[in-house]
């Protein structure tokens, strides 16, 4: 090889190098402590691209390594993006100065993902305002009381199809709860998001259930991975490869079913206790002839946000009772005074006065939060002020991560932060929790609009299965819990494995 053919390539290599990391001086420009050790073209993302580290260990590390500075940047492959270390900045970020942080930062292109585009966690904008407009309107407390109707008699499909198992397992049996508890939250979106049967608890309808719906989007696959990484790390790769989350087959399944029911509503005019009737009452309060696809949308993301979400949540509240069978059996004592108290009977108000019911959740939540991050993106330009000292004037389009897990286990907001402890959130202690160390389902005008509808299936559901069976954790249940890389929600290795045994 000639010496010219080597200097050529040499210099062809430098040029490369220095071309893939150009920015990796920002931080340091800025004045803005960053994380040790970038890679060419990776940053700090190689070791979560291949999956080698989940994201937990991933931001968890970041984040005790910097503890006691306000703000760390990182490399996100070649771009600069900065994680919020206090609660005060995070305060900041979600709620004092939103209209500059206004967005998230997970991207959907509309093109290939139509409806998705819709769901007021993906949207911004207009298209964001409209559609959490809708969705506040159905799960205001007078319209939750008509949804819960649906929910009873899902409820009762449950109870019936536990009992179907632990009658040919004598009086016990096995189960995987996110498995079980998918197969309610399928039915209860099928039920009350269309008024149609799911077929959730029908095997031998799988291949046209809500579940098998819900499970072909989230379940662990390497396709789904794939998907999943592109779209919340590296949004410019999938703009090349052009992976849509929802299956075209999902996405017209849900059309043309969305689309029938409303015409069907529309001519029978029989008032009926499910999302697709609440929002034809809300087209017609406001005068307008709604797109049959915006509708379909928000129908979806009935499905998105309460299938998934609840389902992984109702799991690791399941696996956390099991864990703890004094925890379980006092819960189990406030479900029955309280069905007691309403004839034995689910009702919106007993559903609420289920307090205990409340803190296990919310504890769960804060042990095993269904975001481990979230990720928003600067809109306007601001001045972010550490209590450290640290300033940074943080520019549009800049991506913000927000380590929920990491704040939710600090010992400097939660005392014995591994033990699982539902009193942190009784009314005397709750008062001074460090409201933005706690953020379940967000904080601020993004906060999940369909967070009371969740707390009231989740509620019916472990009350439907406390007030009948004891839960046992299975030898199954792989210890200590090590979680999938690369899922989109936490995902146990292995599965929840309880027993349920009847009372």
């Amino acid at each position: 090889m000639s010496i010219e053919l080597v200097s050529l390539i040499l210099g062809a290599l430098i040029a490369f190098y220095f071309y893939l990391t150009r920015n990796y001086n920002h931080w340091q420009k800025h004045g803005v402590p960053c994380v040790d050790g970038p890679l060419p073209g990776f940053g700090h993302m190689m070791s979560l691209t291949f999956m080698r580290t989940h994201i937990i260990d991933f931001y968890g590390k970041i984040y005790k390594n910097n503890k006691g500075r306000s703000m760390i940047g990182f490399y996100n492959f070649t771009t600069p993006s900065l994680i919020v270390l206090e609660p005060e900045l995070v305060k900041t970020v979600m709620q004092t100065n939103f209209s500059n942080f206004s967005e998230n930062a997970s991207f959907i292109d509309p093109k290939l993902d139509p409806l998705l585009s819709y769901n007021p966690f993906f949207s911004s904008g207009e298209k964001w305002l409209n559609g959490r407009k809708r969705l506040t309107y159905a799960f205001s407390s007078m319209r939750l009381k008509i949804l819960l109707e649906g929910v009873k008699k899902v409820c009762v499909m449950f109870e019936n199809y536990i009992d179907k198992e632990l009658s040919s397992n004598v009086g016990k049996a096995e189960f995987e709860l996110k498995e079980l508890f998918s197969r309610y939250t399928a039915q209860v979106v099928a039920a009350v998001g269309f008024g149609v049967d799911g077929y959730s608890f029908d095997d031998e309808k799988n291949d046209i259930s809500f579940k098998q719906l819900g499970k072909t989007m989230f379940e662990p696959s390497l396709q789904n991975t794939i998907t999943f990484t592109m779209m919340s790390f590296v949004p410019s790769l999938n703009k090349i490869f052009k992976r849509s989350f929802i299956p075209k087959h999902i996405d017209r399944f849900f059309k043309t079913l969305v689309a029938d029911l409303f015409e069907q509503r529309k001519k029978d005019k029989i008032p009926r206790n499910d999302f697709i009737h609440l929002m034809s009452e809300l087209t017609r309060a406001e005068g307008i002839d709604i797109d049959t696809d915006v509708l379909a949308a928000h129908a979806l993301s009935f499905l998105v946000d309460g299938y998934e979400t609840s389902g992984s949540t109702m799991s690791y509240v399941g696996f956390h009772l099991a864990s703890n069978p004094k925890i379980q059996e006092k819960l189990r004592e406030e479900v029955m005074s309280v069905l007691k108290r309403h004839n034995n009977e689910l009702t919106y108000e007993g559903l609420k006065e289920m307090t205990y019911m409340e803190q296990v959740i919310n504890e769960s939540l804060r042990m095993i939060p269904v975001l481990v991050v979230m990720l928003k993106r600067c809109t306007e330009e601001f001045e972010l002020k550490g209590s450290d000292g640290v300033v940074y004037r943080i520019k549009p389009g800049t991506e913000l991560v927000i380590p929920v897990q990491a704040l939710h286990k600090d010992p400097q907001y939660w005392e014995d932060p591994e033990k699982y402890d539902p009193e942190r959130f009784n009314p005397e202690k709750k008062q001074s929790i460090e409201r933005f160390a706690y953020l379940p389902f967000g904080e601020g005008p993004r906060m999940c609009v369909g967070m009371r509808m969740a707390i009231v299936q989740m509620k019916a559901g472990l009350a439907t299965i406390l007030k009948k069976y004891r839960i046992e954790l299975s030898p199954k249940t792989q210890l200590p819990i090590k979680m999938i890389p690369g899922t989109i929600l936490q995902t146990p290795k292995g599965g929840f494995w309880v027993y349920l045994r009847q009372l």
